[in-house]
């Protein structure tokens, strides 16, 4: 099996020119599910730390103009295609799910129930993480501005699947109960999750 370390994934990253934006999101979300996946080990979970780290920092990457796929992919399919054709693909099951709308779609009960510790990290790692660590009531706020359920409004690379306030209702509640689940592994609280500032220092090293 075949894992990135945290070097070789920042040097994946920075060849495909992330904006400033981009990077900071993805370091966000990187350093979050790294200290949750340390705090869940001292727990007695066993979790890949190395997995989590690089598929964290990797999530996002075909929504970058660098990556071009053949054929369609909804957001986070994309990501594990493209990770799998560099050689990656035990990333692909960590990254592919991680989308909000994934889960309020017909999926994403099962999902909760049958993924891999690694996915439910990242997964909750992106609803804390904008462009700095938030409460996940500040994610889906920012998601209801830009996304208004009942206004017609598509999320972006997502197979055209318009809000409603049904979907978005049913979205909250799952991250909710991903939010539980994860804190319970983890042992702690969300208002306690913080980062472990590590991705922002490697890539800046990477691109020297």
């Amino acid at each position: 099996m075949t894992i990135p370390d945290r070097r070789e994934a920042a040097h994946l990253l920075c060849s495909l020119d992330p904006p400033d934006w981009f990077a900071r999101h993805a370091c966000v979300v990187a350093d979050v599910a790294a200290w949750l996946a340390r705090r869940a080990s001292r727990a007695g979970a066993v979790v890949d730390l190395r997995l989590v780290e690089a598929a964290a920092l990797l999530h996002d990457v075909d929504k970058l103009p660098a990556v071009q796929l053949p054929g369609h992919h909804r957001h986070g399919e994309g990501s594990a295609a493209y990770l799998a054709a560099q050689g990656w693909s035990e990333l692909g099951t960590v990254v592919r799910d991680h989308p909000v709308t994934f889960l309020a779609g017909p999926d994403g009960a099962m999902w909760l129930e049958s993924a891999g510790l690694e996915a439910r990290i990242v997964a909750y790692a992106d609803k804390r993480g904008s462009q700095r660590l938030e409460p996940m009531s500040t994610r889906f706020a920012s998601w209801r501005r830009r996304y208004p359920p009942g206004s017609g409004t598509h999320v972006p690379r997502t197979g055209g699947t318009a809000w409603t306030e049904a979907t978005m209702a049913l979205a909250e509640a799952r991250a909710s109960a991903l939010e539980r689940d994860v804190c319970e592994v983890a042992r702690v609280r969300p208002d306690e999750v913080r980062r472990l500032r590590w991705a922002g220092r490697t890539l800046r090293e990477v691109a020297r």
